[in-house]
């Protein structure tokens, strides 16, 4: 690992409130990825509290969860669920006492959670959030725009097209096959996790994810087929950063689909990647550009596809709430890096914390200045 952190002063006792569930189509995924962080984290330093938004955007207390929680790890179910008493947001976060620190960790994958949404509600409730801020959220769930961003940071990619709906007079199968040839992969802009995913291998194929895709979003992305191994990295950090060791996916259908990610875990994680050292470097260099282009902090999972003879190393997509999961890469890539599953939690939580009493100083100094006095 490179970057290691400074060592940090101790917050005390936290109240980590686990944000799960939402809107989204991943909103499964997302009360999996829950149950696994609220079991892991370490009851002796957190007051854990499981707060869920429905698929309706209700913010509840996961009463069961709760409960659960009180009886210890072995008594949580497989997934947290959304549902319970309801609650209003500021209620939710908002710390109870001067002297109470609260962090919140959302776990919402996808649209109205891992966009910016939910950190721009925290931010403006001064409460400090692991993760990405409000721009680098945005930008990297939006796949057209980041791989725009990553374009003009002169980060290799594969070839790709972005199409807005609203802007179709018909579906741009022709400019497709033209420009990318098939196969090619079809993806919702705005969706992670593989979901509205597909891989056309002729028009009718192409058709089909076309329309899928749009299902679920107003923006699509479609990339060219790249024939080449799926190699992943971890970066841990705001300013300074740390970067695991390169993991390999082998997924165990055509590409690493929803099922293998969430369901199955048929597909094979090798950490770390049997790599040269110099190609593992650039790969971790890679992911290092990547992440500050991308404004990212806290955390994210880099993705690459890797043309061995040919162009090297390409960036596919960052997420920046990766998959926590126990056959998830982010979380196998950091253990198989020196930092366990519970030692992650608490790094994060330290970096939520960092990150807000640094941007807070900021945010004093620019009211400090502007309530002075000004001559002219």
């Amino acid at each position: 690992m490179s970057g290691v952190t400074n060592e940090r002063p101790d917050p005390g006792r936290v109240r980590l409130v686990v944000l799960f569930g939402g809107q989204s189509a991943e909103h499964d995924v997302s009360c999996v990825t829950a149950k696994h962080v609220v079991g892991a984290a370490d009851t002796g330093r957190y007051d854990l509290e499981p707060v869920g938004i429905t698929r309706d955007g209700d913010w509840v207390r996961a009463d069961d969860a709760r409960t659960a929680i009180e009886q210890g790890a072995a008594a949580l179910p497989e997934a947290l669920s959304a549902t319970g008493s309801a609650i209003d947001h500021e209620t939710a976060i908002v710390p109870t006492t001067t002297e109470e620190t609260v962090v919140v960790f959302p776990l919402l994958h996808g649209p109205m959670g891992e966009d910016g949404t939910v950190q721009g509600l925290l931010e403006q409730a001064g409460v400090p959030y692991v993760g990405a801020g409000v721009l680098g959220s945005a930008v990297a769930m939006d796949k057209a725009m980041a791989k725009n961003v990553l374009a003009a940071a002169r980060i290799p990619q594969g070839r790709w097209l972005s199409f807005r709906s609203s802007d179709l007079d018909a579906l741009p199968v022709e400019e497709i096959e033209r420009d990318l040839g098939l196969p090619c992969f079809v993806k919702p802009a705005n969706l992670g996790s593989s979901v509205g995913v597909s891989k056309a291998h002729d028009r009718d194929e192409l058709i089909a994810a076309l329309e899928l895709a749009f299902s679920y979003d107003e923006w699509i992305v479609v990339e060219e087929t790249i024939v080449g191994r799926e190699i992943e990295v971890a970066v841990l950090g705001n300013t300074d950063l740390r970067v695991s060791v390169p993991g390999e996916v082998t997924p165990a259908a055509e590409f690493y689909d929803y099922e293998d990610k969430y369901l199955d875990g048929r597909a094979e994680l090798t950490i770390p990647a049997d790599l040269p050292p110099d190609v593992g470097q650039q790969f971790q260099d890679l992911a290092l550009r990547a992440y500050r282009a991308l404004r990212a902090e806290g955390m994210a999972r880099v993705d690459f596809l890797y043309e061995e003879g040919g162009r090297g190393p390409l960036v596919n997509e960052i997420n920046t709430i990766p998959g926590f999961t126990p056959i998830s890469m982010y979380p196998k890539l950091w253990a198989a890096s020196g930092l366990p599953y519970d030692q992650l939690i608490d790094e994060l939580v330290a970096l939520a914390l960092e990150r807000h009493e640094r941007r807070s100083k900021t945010r004093r100094t620019s009211r400090a200045s502007r309530d002075e006095p000004h001559e002219g």
